[in-house]
């Protein structure tokens, strides 16, 4: 089911927006060569206990998920791109991270993720990295209420495609609210002025994710973590957002 926020509860969801985008912050600046995932995991939790939040992940078991996730972020490395399970990892010097994290917070709930290189960085990752930050950005411009998802899922694409790189739609954006996932989906590939019209009062997560050279991903022996099938590096953007009478207006904007 889909449903519409008024301009009120845009503005009751924006602490949670900014609770997120605060959180990636810090990981992502905590996120140095020789730091653990499971620190990384740490200080996310410690800042959702501080702010009286809530994660949407440590008991979310969906039914592509082994068991339930147990952690408070997911924390994706080198060819892993999505759904990363923190684990007994210490990153390493040019290793490519993505960072995904989701709470809620006065019972609203926000989405987010970003990609950064730890230490020495690879050309062909920051052009990755690149590619997903323009598509992202790409699809929240499309965000106009009048347009439709397709619109949305057409200029990721086109950002994806222009630059090289194959494109997976099994997993993308989707509805954001009292829980983290919900209709519509917000595929990374489609064509222009097909599906949903985009309303006013629609809150959606829209998170372009591509890899180096595929599109087709595994499931790790973890049960969660989803890596490149050839080895290759992914990067994955998200931000959510909601469609206001006055255009897009992103809730997990980082300072």
């Amino acid at each position: 089911m889909i449903e519409l926020r008024t301009p009120a509860e845009i503005e009751q969801m924006a602490p949670a927006g900014k609770f997120v985008a605060s959180v990636l912050t810090a990981t992502a600046a905590a996120a140095k060569v020789g730091v653990n995932l499971l620190a990384l995991d740490r200080l996310a939790h410690d800042m959702i206990r501080e702010a009286g939040a809530e994660s949407c992940y440590i008991d979310y078991h969906p039914s592509f998920g082994a068991s339930p996730f147990g952690k408070v972020i997911c924390t994706s490395v080198n060819d892993a791109v999505l759904h990363g399970l923190p684990h007994d990892y210490a990153l390493r010097d040019g290793d490519l991270l993505s960072l995904d994290f989701a709470a809620s917070v006065n019972g609203w709930v926000s989405d987010s993720a970003l990609s950064i290189v730890v230490g020495t960085p690879r050309e062909e990752d920051l052009a990755l990295i690149d590619t997903t930050t323009r598509a992202l950005a790409a699809g929240i411009a499309a965000a106009q209420p009048g347009n439709k998802i397709g619109d949305i899922s057409a200029a990721i694409a086109a950002v994806g495609h222009g630059d090289g790189y194959t494109i997976n739609t099994d997993f993308g954006g989707h509805g954001v609210g009292r829980t983290m996932h919900g209709d519509p989906h917000v595929p990374n590939d489609g064509r222009p002025n097909r599906g949903l019209p985009l309303r006013p009062g629609l809150v959606i997560a829209i998170e372009p994710w591509f890899l180096h050279t595929t599109d087709r991903i595994v499931t790790d022996a973890d049960g969660w973590t989803l890596r490149s099938a050839d080895g290759s590096r992914g990067a994955h953007m998200e931000h959510t957002v909601a469609i206001t009478e006055d255009g897009p207006r992103i809730l997990t904007a980082r300072d």
